[in-house]
């Protein structure tokens, strides 16, 4: 008999801890961060001087306008406050952009509904893409209509954003799609101009992060 009531003594109190036991796994869990890396805290290395950067100041996007292909201006004064998503292509890009716009799809389709992010596709090749151009690239690729923008502009203003701006290597093609070179990176721009990450746009996985990290910026750790 005696056995049997430390038995249930025993067992009595394993029901009582089962509560404890969750209480202290869940605040364990809540506990966890997921951290997302501020890019350039301390600036850019600049060793051929091609940019202008401050040196030992956090890097921000410095100051843009372009043209839409609603033909409305936009640029970095709309980036304040909102997490923006950039990448730089082409619409007749023989090679990595069908894949990388096909990829920004599903981004834009899962913030379609949120005012807080939004998308700028730039073009390097600004000649041949005007915003008629950029309308119809827009319109295969359903893109939501004041959160994803298609841009075009200057050519020299493009080329100094995408190098000294994103960090990005971009070299013109002279009209030859072909020789055109540029990054298939994503870049995640949070609403204080600050580059928050970088992601290939041609591997699914890594866009996956991107939207993830998004969420991140947007509701907290």
């Amino acid at each position: 008999m005696k056995g049997l009531r430390i038995l249930q003594g025993l067992v009595l109190l394993c029901i009582l801890l089962i509560p404890v036991l969750i209480i202290v796994f869940l605040k364990t869990m809540s506990s966890n961060t997921y951290d997302i890396p501020v890019y350039y805290e301390t600036g850019v290395d600049n060793p051929f001087l091609e940019c202008n950067f401050e040196e030992g100041k956090q890097h921000r996007i410095p100051e843009f306008k372009f043209t839409s292909h609603l033909n409305q201006e936009i640029g970095s004064i709309e980036m304040k406050g909102k997490v923006t998503i950039v990448d730089f292509f082409f619409t007749s890009c023989p090679s990595i952009c069908p894949v990388m716009s096909t990829e920004m799809e599903r981004v834009d389709d899962v913030f379609r509904q949120n005012d807080d992010v939004q998308i700028y596709s730039i073009s390097i090749d600004p000649e041949y893409d005007t915003p008629e151009m950029l309308q119809s690239y827009a319109d295969l690729h359903r893109a939501t209509p004041g959160k994803w923008h298609f841009l075009t502009g200057d050519k020299s203003e493009i080329y100094n954003l995408a190098r000294c701006g994103f960090i990005l290597p971009t070299i013109d093609g002279e009209g030859v799609p072909d020789d055109f070179v540029h990054s298939d990176k994503f870049v995640l721009v949070d609403e204080e101009g600050r580059i928050r990450g970088y992601y290939s746009g041609t591997n699914r996985e890594e866009v996956d992060r991107l939207i993830l990290e998004t969420k991140i910026l947007l509701y907290g750790k």
